[in-house]
């Protein structure tokens, strides 16, 4: 018979990113709190920021979200006043999200938060690269 093991939480990988994931969205609360946005929103505004007008379809692709998760993030941030939505005339399945006025203010208010959330965590630059590369290294593997 096989010699099984229990697994233990301090040899799991993860279980120190499920908890510093779960830390550094904290980091970001207060700042979040000042634009009146949670961290899921935000994350969405990133992506309209970088490239306003996407489908709800490529919003979820980037973001790693269906659209059953997305679809209330959108409504929230509309009835905010940070973006609309709007139905593709050529097919009316396709919803296409554009920054309002609103959430391109926004994004100047938030320009200051990384900065901000580094400062926080308190290590070097580099060293926040490197993390995010070998997180993203191990992203694509489980992506295939």
């Amino acid at each position: 018979m096989e010699n099984l093991k229990t697994p233990k939480l301090e040899n799991q990988i993860c279980f120190p990113l499920y908890v510093i994931a779960k830390e550094i969205t904290g980091l970001y609360r207060p700042f979040l709190d000042e634009l009146d946005i949670t961290y899921s929103q935000y994350l969405v505004m990133m992506v309209l920021w970088d490239s306003d007008g996407l489908t709800v379809t490529h919003i979820g692709e980037k973001l790693f979200l269906d659209s059953g998760t997305l679809t209330p993030l959108l409504k929230r941030l509309e009835t905010k006043g940070f973006i609309t939505r709007k139905r593709k005339k050529e097919d009316e399945r396709v919803v296409e999200v554009f920054l309002a006025e609103a959430g391109k203010q926004l994004q100047q208010k938030a320009c200051a938060i990384p900065g901000k959330i580094q400062e926080k965590i308190g290590i070097q630059p580099e060293e926040l690269l490197e993390l995010k590369d070998t997180v993203l290294k191990i992203l694509k593997k489980i992506e295939k």
